[in-house]
């Protein structure tokens, strides 16, 4: 789930959200250097995990989700997917 809140200073608050089936798992993004460690998703008590960041409105954000395993998966809400150059997509947001 993909949550976008406009904020008083002009940027966009995104919270990334997935269901939580027991392991860590982190946003990796262009607006992160692609770091795992760089955005963990904390559990929540509704059953998912989340983070929020603060982006520029406008900017066109490209991620995907890695858990513990090293495993990576796309978010089906995000505005589209697209080539990642490593034979895989990965997810793009409009904010």
């Amino acid at each position: 789930m993909i949550r976008r809140q406009s904020l008083p200073d002009g940027s966009v608050k995104v919270t990334f959200a997935v269901p939580d089936h027991g392991t860590p798992v982190s946003v990796v993004a262009d607006f992160n250097g692609w770091l795992k460690d760089a955005h963990p998703l904390k559990k929540r008590s509704n059953g998912t995990r989340s983070v929020a960041v603060e982006l520029p409105t406008g900017a066109a954000v490209r991620f995907r989700y890695t858990d513990a395993d090293g495993n990576y998966f796309d978010d089906p809400e995000a505005d589209g997917l697209e080539p990642n150059g490593f034979g895989q997509t990965h997810a793009v947001l409009q904010v």
